[in-house]
């Protein structure tokens, strides 16, 4: 599969052809392949107080080889799940790279999860390997029989060896293992409407395959520097924080420090960045910000997705930096598939055109195909070699998510969306639960289970609520148990509650008392009737203050 520029979109979306190799080891095929030139530059990391280490692509092909190594050194295999739970340090590329090299599948993981979190995905996914942060070794259980534990920092803990001393013994050399191009290559955690968060696992297709919107939506070549500040959990890190960027040769900007939007235009200037991509809940802020006397000139075009951007955020950053905005769509179980690109005329509000190689349909509750401007559930038709494999051992979930209309198979995203006479497709929503706060998915069923666990409550809903700064945030609607009252103490107990039990971005910032909660015939809670009544009636201006 050849890149070709995309000048022309209808042009470019007609003439493609997925062509995929018979096996491909990214560590091995990519990052090799790039660091045969000794002074191709990878990645620049930086913190808030000014560090700062860069790395060539040789840099990271050895010190990936060190990790590798060390992973099969303790018994860790192909096919393997380690479990990855780094914060923004270059630790995270080179334990993912080592990973990849191996066989093993890397399991990314956000370092703000609750020891319950962390206990729940190494059970699920029966992880024989972790690699943390000394801070956070405290979050693994203790008895867990992990084939190796390691950890980043100084203090390193009982049981536990040290990354930088281990991987310090283990031999530069390593050949990646052969990976066949469906065999399983990384696991990303997703919550779902109902139940546990769901193991999404891609196989080697997959980090292939990202490619395709590393070209034509980030617009990337070898002279460009990318810096996306998702969180290293996030699917959307993988895609263009190292699946895409390195794809391509480009070099990595990795920034671990707070939120501080006046930081990030002084980022972008110091270090020439030429795409940057940032969550919608990022530029909000970021174009209340005065930038007079910095230098953007490198910058050539931002991108974001996650959650949808406003037009008229789109139209203040455009303003704000004299660079496009271009907003995409994506999910983890198949990452970008519907997004705005250079060469297409941006319509204030959409999504984008669907990702060469990508062709959707909009159906009803029927499976029937819809026209344009109607409303209904989007699907993706199949074969496509971005989608995942499936759900960690549920057949039966990952059987749900597939419908044949006229004979052939589709992917059910659970989105709704409508298609205008252009072939411009316009988020209306989702089909399920999942909250989106600040890119984050959250389960109402993760929300609602810490809550139940309260002595106050007797049942409860959540919700997404709209919300100014983060599109979304989570709000609970609570019925109490006899002898409590619903005042602004037990608010703030209810919540206090939830972040000791929980990841404290799920907590709810939003809490209404009610007597009870809108029901079917059988029983089951109608979160949709809330969520309903909580756009029509919210205020999308309106700040949290709880």
């Amino acid at each position: 599969m050849q890149r070709t520029r995309m000048t022309n979109y209808d042009g470019a979306h007609a003439a493609f052809d997925w062509s995929l190799p018979t096996h491909f080891n990214f560590g091995g095929d990519v990052i090799d392949h790039f660091a045969k030139d000794p002074a191709r530059l990878a990645l620049i990391w930086c913190d808030a107080s000014g560090a700062e280490r860069r790395f060539t692509f040789a840099d990271i092909r050895r010190l990936s080889n060190h990790f590798a190594n060390l992973l099969r050194d303790h018994g860790v295999a192909k096919g393997d799940r380690v479990v990855v739970m780094l914060p923004r340090i270059p630790e995270w590329q080179i334990a993912m790279i080592g990973c990849l090299k191996l066989g093993a599948v890397p399991i990314p993981c956000i370092t703000m999860l609750t020891e319950k979190d962390v206990t729940y995905r190494v059970d699920h996914s029966a992880a024989t390997a972790v690699i943390t942060t000394v801070a956070d070794a405290v979050k693994f259980d203790a008895e867990a029989a992990f084939k190796l534990r390691c950890a980043v920092g100084d203090g390193t803990p009982d049981g536990w060896v040290s990354f930088d001393d281990a991987v310090a013994g283990e031999s530069e050399d390593f050949n990646p293992v052969h990976m066949d191009i469906e065999d399983p290559a990384i696991m990303y955690y997703t919550s779902g409407s109902t139940g546990d968060p769901k193991g999404v696992t891609h196989a080697a297709r997959s980090l292939f395959a990202w490619r395709v919107s590393a070209w034509h939506w980030l617009d990337l070549d070898e002279d460009d520097v990318m810096w996306c500040t998702a969180d290293t959990g996030w699917s959307k890190a993988g895609t263009s924080v190292l699946f895409g960027p390195w794809s391509v040769g480009a070099t990595v900007l990795f920034y671990d420090g707070p939120f501080d939007p006046r930081g990030r235009f002084d980022l972008l200037a110091t270090y020439g960045v030429t795409v940057f991509c940032a969550a919608a809940t990022e530029l909000r802020r970021l174009v209340l910000e005065d930038i007079s006397g910095v230098d953007l000139s490198a910058l050539r075009q931002t991108v974001s997705a996650g959650e949808t951007v406003n037009p008229d955020v789109i139209e203040r950053w455009t303003a704000l930096t004299g660079t496009p905005l271009l907003d995409g769509y994506g999910l983890t179980e198949i990452l970008m598939v519907i997004l705005n690109y250079p060469a297409l005329p941006v319509k204030p509000g959409s999504m984008g055109k669907p990702l060469p190689g990508t062709d959707i349909l909009v159906i009803d509750d029927d499976d029937r195909p819809l026209g344009a401007g109607e409303v209904g559930r989007l699907v993706i038709r199949l074969p496509h070699p971005q989608l995942m494999h499936g759900y960690w051992n549920d057949p039966d979930l990952t059987a749900s998510a597939f419908v044949d209309i006229d004979g052939v198979r589709h992917f059910i995203t659970s989105d709704v969306v409508s298609v205008d006479e252009d072939g411009y497709v316009f988020y209306q929503g989702r089909a399920d639960d999942v909250i989106n706060a600040s890119g984050y998915r959250i389960g109402p069923l993760e929300v609602e289970n810490v809550l139940m666990a309260h002595e106050s409550v007797q049942e409860c809903a959540a919700v997404g609520s709209p919300d100014a700064d983060r599109g979304e945030v989570v709000k609970a609607f609570v019925v109490l148990n006899p002898g409590f009252t619903g005042d602004g103490a037990l608010v703030q107990a209810l919540q206090d509650h939830a972040k000791q039990l929980t990841a404290p971005y799920k907590y709810p910032r939003k809490i209404d008392f009610v007597l009870d909660l809108p029901k079917t015939t059988t029983g089951k809670i109608q979160r949709g009737v809330l969520r309903r009544e909580e756009y029509e009636h919210g205020d999308m201006n309106r700040r949290t203050t709880c």
